[in-house]
């Protein structure tokens, strides 16, 4: 029983691999993924779907709302959550389950960018002149709709894949845990 206080370590430390430890505040890593360079072109096309549309006069047709709307919105809630991975806030915001929170952003987007490309394709015709300007705006949004919606809809492939853990190895993961038996 003598023994027992000079075998307690008292010193405090920090996991290697803890995350938020690192000298540098940006995710250098995260920009080289596939994951954020989707991120970056649904960013940029959204950005053009919805500038596009903001372009022409839209306001009495229901349907480019709709367009706008779904545009505008995936549009700011993708880059509030780039500017998360690359700042590393999601580590910080642990108790959020992120893969389940990727997979219905991800699948919400691709489906609700399905709609709104197929709004704005079908109204292209019925709104606007042939060869005038607004048409080719219109007809351009639909093709950057299209391409968005296909983006949204790989991202979510991905982040079902990462919430079921493809790739991953549970006895990998378990290798690291010391066996005190």
């Amino acid at each position: 029983m003598s023994e027992f206080p000079a075998k307690v370590s008292t010193r405090t430390s920090s996991p290697a691999g803890a995350p938020g430890l690192s000298s540098s505040a940006v995710d250098f890593q995260f920009l080289k993924s596939l994951f954020a360079i989707l991120m970056i072109v649904e960013i940029v096309l959204g950005c053009l779907v919805w500038a596009l549309i903001a372009d022409t006069y839209y306001q009495p047709y229901p349907s480019y709302g709709w367009v706008m709307f779904v545009a505008i919105f995936f549009w700011l809630v993708t880059v509030i959550l780039f500017g998360m991975y690359l700042l590393r806030l999601q580590m910080k915001l642990y108790m959020i389950p992120w893969p389940i929170v990727l997979v219905v952003f991800n699948v919400s987007a691709t489906v609700l960018y399905a709609t709104a490309f197929i709004a704005s394709a079908a109204s292209v015709e019925p709104f606007s002149w042939p060869h005038s300007p607004d048409y080719n705006r219109r007809a351009s949004a639909s093709f950057f709709a299209c391409l968005v919606m296909i983006g949204y809809g790989v991202s979510a492939c991905l982040s079902i894949r990462a919430w079921k853990g493809y790739g991953s190895n549970a006895a990998s993961s378990q290798a690291t845990v010391p066996n005190h038996a």
